[in-house]
């Protein structure tokens, strides 16, 4: 069990460092290629860094959102007085994912406008699923005796839930969270079609403008975000576990 725990700690730690080798070497490569006027705009170490933080912002703003909406609906899924709301809960989940996102995107923008504010509301209806169906996973899964011993106990029925049920239920619920995040920094890029920012712009404009290393750069920072994102839920994953889990 140790070795396998540092195995898996060693796995942590290599990947950020391959990451970051990925991102030197695609800065060598992109500093030594001849550049336009339009690929310099693009490519210009300040308007990278706006938009790459523009693109942060949204998808954490958007994450923070989709969990604070996802695991509180899971948990109510879950009490017994509330059961008939899961079919409605999950349907909505599964024609957020069912929309292709730009489409959801575009749909959104008709009817709210376009910013920042439709961007989030996109971000989160296209991410929402995979916590609550998690968290709905992860309370059901946990072994209805010890919850019953503890309410035997006289635990009050909130106590169970966030002393007994809760932390049974972390794995399952950071695994959502976890590629909710994922889902999230990829599909941020499309804040670019409703003038939300981020780094989809340098990527449109490179398929735009048939300016290749445009297309090429922005799209291995992105995925480079969605493998940092995801290593980030790695992480709290083994932090948060409780022990013995």
């Amino acid at each position: 069990m140790a070795g396998r725990a540092r195995a898996g700690w060693r796995g942590l730690v290599l990947r950020p460092i391959l990451i970051v080798v990925a991102l030197v070497t695609l800065y060598l490569v992109v500093r030594g290629i001849p550049a336009d006027s339009i690929e310099a705009r693009y490519l210009d170490g300040d308007e990278l860094a706006r938009e790459l933080r523009e693109h942060v912002w949204l998808s954490i703003l958007s994450t923070v959102c989709t969990i604070v909406i996802a695991v509180p609906l899971g948990v109510l899924i879950t009490r017994p007085g509330a059961r008939w709301i899961k079919p409605v809960g999950l349907g909505l989940g599964n024609l957020g994912q069912a929309v292709p996102s730009i489409g959801l995107v575009v749909l959104l923008a008709l009817w709210m406008g376009t910013g920042t504010t439709t961007v989030v509301v996109a971000l989160v209806v296209y991410a929402v699923l995979p916590v609550l169906r998690n968290t709905i996973v992860g309370l059901e899964g946990v072994d209805r005796t010890v919850i019953e011993s503890a309410r035997g106990m006289g635990m009050p029925k909130l106590a169970v839930l966030t002393r007994i049920e809760l932390p049974l239920a972390v794995p399952v619920i950071l695994a959502g969270i976890r590629t909710a995040l994922v889902l999230t920094f990829a599909s941020a890029t499309l804040a670019t079609f409703v003038g939300g920012g981020g780094l989809g712009g340098g990527l449109v404009a490179g398929i735009g403008l048939d300016r290749p290393i445009l297309s090429v750069t922005y799209g291995i920072v992105v995925a480079a975000l969605a493998l940092v994102a995801d290593w980030l839920g790695l992480v709290a994953e083994e932090v948060l576990r409780p022990k013995g889990i």
